[in-house]
C-alpha cells in the first residue's frame, strides 16, 4: 500500500520491523521501488534479498527492471546470463521482456532483435511493442520497420503500433511514409485514442483531454499555461521541439505543445492549490512536460496532503 501510493520510506519502515521477512515482502518492496522508477535502488533491495531469501520469479523480474531503468547495462546483462545458466525454469516472457527494454535504452537495437529471434518463448507483442519504442527513441528506421510488421500482423487493430512507426518516421523527415502510415490507418479502420490526465483535487476528479475543450476551467487554464511558459522561457528554458513529430514550423509547434493533456491537468493542479502541497505525478509525455516542472518546482515543495496527478497512456 505505502509503496504504491509513493511513501516508500514508510513501507522500507515496515519490512524493517517485521520479524521475519519473506520473499513476498521483499517482492512487494522491490515492485514498489520498480513502479516508481528507481532502479538503482531495486537493485540495492535485490542484494539485500539475496542475503536472505531465495529469489523468485518475480524477484527477478523486478531486479532485471530495475537494471533497465537504472542504466546498468552490462550488471543487467550479468544477472541475465546467471539466471539462464542456473534458474533459467523461472524465466518467462517477462523476463526477457526487461531485458529487451535494457538493450533498448542502450540503444543496442540489433542485439535486442537477435536475444528476441533466438529465445526459447514465442516473442510477445509487448516485447516487439518494447523494441519498437526503443527504434523511436534511437531513430533507427530499419530495425523500426521490421519490428513494427511483426506487430501490424500480430495486432492489425492496435493504433498505437501505428502512431509508432508513424513517429520514427516522422523524426528521420520521412514524411511521405508518414502519409503513408496514416492512410493505412485510415483504410483499416483503426484510430489513435487521444491520451487524457486527470487530477484529483477535494476528492473530485478532474479530467482532461489532448486540446481540451469541454473543461469548465479551460480558459483560465489556457491563460495560466501560456503565462507559465512565458516566463520559462524568460528564464532561458525552451521546449523541446523535437518531440512535436508534425511538419509545421517552429511557432504551430509550440503552439501543440500547449494543449497537451498532462500540461493541462498540472497547471490546473497549481491554480488551485495552495503552495506547500505536494502534488504527485505519474510521467508519460516526460520529454513534453520536464521543462514545464523544473522551473515551477518549487512552487509545492513542503510536506502536505498529496494530489494525485495522473495520465494515460502510460509509456
Amino acid at each position: 500500500m505505502y509503496s504504491k501510493c509513493g511513501k516508500l520510506l514508510c513501507s522500507r519502515r515496515v519490512i524493517d520491523n517485521m520479524p521475519e521477512r519473506s520473499v513476498i515482502s521483499w517482492n512487494a518492496m522491490l515492485m514498489g521501488h520498480r513502479r516508481h522508477g528507481l532502479g538503482n535502488e531495486v537493485v540495492r533491495l535485490f542484494k539485500d534479498l539475496c542475503e536472505e531469501v531465495k529469489p523468485d520469479s518475480v524477484t527477478l523480474l523486478a531486479a532485471l527492471s530495475g537494471y533497465s531503468h537504472g542504466g546498468l547495462v552490462d550488471e543487467g546483462l550479468d544477472i541475465f546470463d546467471i539466471i539462464v545458466q542456473e534458474q533459467s525454469a523461472l524465466l518467462n516472457p517477462g523476463h526477457y521482456g526487461c531485458v529487451i527494454d535494457l538493450l533498448g535504452r542502450s540503444g543496442q537495437l540489433d542485439k535486442a532483435l537477435n536475444l528476441i529471434e533466438n529465445m526459447s518463448f514465442e516473442p510477445t507483442p509487448a516485447i516487439w511493442s518494447s523494441l519498437l519504442g526503443a527504434c523511436r527513441v534511437h531513430a533507427n528506421v530499419h530495425v523500426g520497420e521490421l519490428v513494427a510488421q511483426k506487430l501490424l500482423d500480430m495486432e492489425p487493430g492496435n493504433a498505437g503500433n501505428y502512431v509508432l512507426l508513424s513517429n520514427i518516421y516522422a523524426a528521420a523527415g520521412m514524411w511521405k511514409d508518414v502519409f503513408k502510415v496514416r492512410k493505412l490507418m485510415l483504410e483499416k479502420t483503426v484510430a489513435k485514442e487521444p491520451g487524457q490526465s486527470w487530477i484529483i483535487l477535494d476528492n473530485v476528479l478532474h479530467t482532461f483531454h489532448s486540446s481540451e475543450r469541454f473543461h469548465p476551467s479551460k480558459k483560465d487554464v489556457d491563460a495560466k499555461i501560456k503565462e507559465i511558459c512565458a516566463n520559462i522561457k524568460a528564464a532561458s528554458f525552451g521546449p523541446d521541439l523535437s518531440c512535436v513529430l508534425h511538419d509545421v514550423d517552429d511557432e504551430q509547434k509550440e503552439s501543440m505543445l500547449l494543449g497537451h493533456s498532462e500540461k493541462l491537468a498540472l497547471t490546473f493542479g497549481l491554480m488551485n492549490t495552495p503552495p506547500g502541497l505536494t502534488i504527485q505525478a505519474e510521467r508519460s509525455e516526460w520529454k513534453i512536460t520536464h521543462v514545464l516542472l523544473i522551473p515551477i518546482s518549487g512552487h509545492h515543495t513542503r510536506a502536505g496532503a498529496p494530489v494525485r496527478l495522473s495520465s494515460w497512456p502510460h509509456p
